[in-house]
């Protein structure tokens, strides 16, 4: 990836000399590099907010009890983990997250559940641990807290109007990504 965008960096420049215009070549660099620091200030404030909520829920023992809400579910998707508290309580963690819209607090959450998961798959992906990568790359998100920060921070008026939006295709890729989990599930053995 640091090719291809050294290679359109160098394109700009040399498209910019060649035409004779470095200086908007040197401004559109500057504006996008200020856009870009911009846009991170308003999503770190976004992302330590619901980080720390997700703190906040793991220290009170609610994270326990989204566990128990999960399970149910769960036991039909991941039997196996579902056994193991820790994993559950990772896993119900991950869905968490993801359901608020938090991929970047998702993921230690989800690394921490598929660690547990292959522990004893002697370093093969097994059925359980591909429908957990499913699961967390998919999502299911009620309420997309990051795309509406990044939508805030554009200067959207209304940041979530895109919720029937997120709320269809989420819903559907999951569904989708399930599926194909276990037909291929199928197939494989």
């Amino acid at each position: 990836m640091a090719i291809v965008w050294g290679a359109m960096v160098m394109a700009s420049v040399v498209c910019g000399m060649a035409g004779g215009r470095m200086a908007q070549v040197s401004a559109a660099a500057l504006e996008g590099a200020r856009a870009a620091v911009e846009l991170c200030i308003s999503l770190a404030g976004v992302l330590c907010l619901w980080s720390g909520f997700m703190e906040l829920l793991k220290q009170c023992g609610l994270e326990r009890k989204l566990a128990a809400l999960f399970r149910p579910l769960m036991r039909r998707l991941l039997p196996q983990a579902s056994r193991d508290a820790e994993t559950m309580a990772a896993v119900s963690g991950n869905l968490s997250a993801n359901l608020l819209g938090l991929g970047n607090a998702a993921t230690p959450l989800g690394i921490r559940a598929a660690r547990r998961m292959a522990l004893g798959a002697e370093g093969r992906a097994t059925d359980e641990l591909c429908r957990l990568v499913v699961l967390n790359t998919a999502s299911v998100q009620l309420l997309p807290t990051t795309v509406a920060a990044v939508r805030a921070g554009c200067g959207s008026a209304a940041p979530f109007d895109i919720l029937p939006a997120v709320w269809v295709s989420s819903i559907l890729s999951v569904s989708v990504g399930l599926l194909a989990a276990r037909l291929l599930e199928r197939v494989v053995r």
